[in-house]
């Protein structure tokens, strides 16, 4: 199986529930990313046709292309997560045997959890703060902290990815990066 197709087919390395929180999860990330870029094409496109064929952009293009990088930007760390694609600093890590890896794996996704965790809360109480001004968007009229609601969704999901990731390290002999990518680099030199 491809990469490709296992990122359509994904099925969580996790047993039971925590494998059915994690398909679910995998999935509604999957919809909403793709959902945010065809709609953000969609829009930037009308607007340029307005903009060069009518000679007037669309007056609300602006804030829904902000509303969805907002939305796209904390859908995909979660994604990152679950394949195992956030950048690593790995010179100590690597170095390890899989026994040290294991461990510190466990130690890394895990405290990187209760950080998700902790920005989750502290992007809930911005909301909140957001929420008491009752500012509104100029264009679409409706109230700012909308916008923001997809940070802590984000913050959420990433949280638990990285909560289960520590949980298959812990129950599993080998060492993973997500719950279903197995640590290791692919050889994609090629000769010359």
């Amino acid at each position: 199986m491809t990469e490709d197709e296992s990122e359509k087919h994904y099925r969580s390395g996790l047993p039971g529930f925590l494998g059915t929180i994690d398909t679910f999860i995998s999935k509604l990330e999957a919809v909403i990313l793709a959902l945010g870029v065809l709609l953000m094409a969609f829009n930037t496109i009308a607007n340029v046709i307005a903009r060069f064929v009518f000679g007037d952009s669309i007056y609300f293009s602006g804030e829904i292309n902000r509303i969805l990088i907002i939305m796209i930007t904390f859908a995909g760390i979660g994604y990152a997560a679950r394949h195992g694609r956030h950048i690593r600093m790995s010179a100590i890590y690597d170095a390890l045997p899989v026994g040290g890896r294991k461990v510190l794996m466990v130690v890394i996704a895990f405290i990187t959890s209760l950080v998700m965790f902790f920005l989750l809360y502290y992007s809930v109480i911005y909301i909140l703060d957001l929420y008491s001004k009752g500012r509104i968007l100029p264009a679409l009229g409706f109230p700012i902290w909308t916008i923001y609601v997809w940070a802590p969704l984000g913050f959420l999901i990433t949280g638990i990815q990285y909560l289960l990731t520590a949980i298959k390290n812990l129950t599993s002999r080998d060492v993973y990066l997500s719950t279903g990518v197995l640590d290791g680099y692919k050889d994609t030199e090629t000769e010359v």
